[in-house]
């Protein structure tokens, strides 16, 4: 998930688009950039768009960034989004391992109430002093967690902190990562808001690339190509997805959903992001010759 595109969920003419575009990942959002008289049309939205045959069968990760636990709309989101066309969602300002326990609950509720079979798993926002103090017990809260979203803006605004002194955006960087390493998940860098500012942008970008993260978040279809660039695959990467792409067919065959390969357990938000490796080296491939 090299990049992953924000696409504000009132914007449905966006959709379509963004899908279509060079995003690894698509994050469907019905927080922030959602005003609050247009929350329930864009859970709407989202929901009627996610199990689109063109949302379910494109090789792109399909996020989708839900309203905060004890919202008014938590409830909601989630029994709209728990969907077989959604492979993650975003869970905003969890502060504790109880916060992520209770939404998956939730989320288990919903899937239950419409016979999903398989689980959704959840990308985690730390994005508040209390949950980077606790991001290790966050990301180790349940199997489900597949990864930690670090939230700078969410983060630094509010304490006063300078988003240009880079010890600070490495210290938040280096805690998040730390914590998702230690419970075997990812993590993925969270969105820079100067639209403009492409060297600001690929600095901090290639800070995360430095520390593991797998890629970052792009709050602009600009961003996704310099997203794409730095977290570009390595040699080495491109040969493990090749086996996961090849082993997912023999599990296939076999009636699993879930394998491993090289020790590491397989399902699908891995088996996209291996498809997509191996699908952008093949078209990079085929580009040279």
């Amino acid at each position: 998930m090299r990049s992953k595109l924000f696409v504000p969920g009132s914007r449905q003419e966006l959709f379509a688009k963004a899908l279509a575009g060079d995003a690894d990942a698509i994050s469907f959002d019905l927080e922030d950039s959602v005003a609050d008289d247009r929350k329930a049309q864009a859970r709407a939205d989202v929901a009627a768009f996610v199990e689109t045959s063109a949302a379910r069968d494109a090789a792109k990760l399909i996020i989708v960034r839900i309203n905060a636990l004890g919202s008014p709309e938590f409830e909601a989101d989630v029994f709209a989004l728990a969907k077989p066309g959604v492979t993650l969602i975003n869970l905003p300002k969890p502060e504790s391992a109880d916060d992520v326990r209770e939404a998956i609950a939730a989320i288990e509720r919903a899937e239950s109430a419409q016979g999903l079979a398989e689980p959704i798993r959840l990308l985690v926002n730390i994005e508040t002093p209390k949950a980077l103090r606790a991001a290790a017990e966050i990301a180790r809260a349940h199997p489900r967690v597949a990864g930690l979203q670090l939230g700078l803006g969410d983060l630094f605004e509010p304490l006063g902190f300078d988003r240009r002194d880079t010890a600070s955006v490495h210290a938040a960087m280096f805690a998040v990562r730390m914590a998702a390493g230690e419970a075997g998940i990812f993590a993925c860098d969270g969105a820079f808001a100067d639209i403009a500012n492409e060297a600001g942008f690929r600095a901090e970008a290639e800070m995360a690339r430095r520390l593991g993260f797998v890629g970052k978040s792009c709050i602009h279809p600009r961003q996704v190509a310099w997203a794409n660039e730095i977290f570009r695959a390595s040699d080495t990467e491109i040969a493990l997805a090749r086996r996961v792409v090849e082993a997912a067919r023999q599990a296939s065959s076999q009636g699993r959903a879930a394998f491993v390969v090289d020790g590491r357990m397989i399902d699908l938000p891995y088996l996209k992001r291996a498809e997509a490796i191996v699908a952008a080296a093949d078209a990079a491939s085929d580009a040279d010759r």
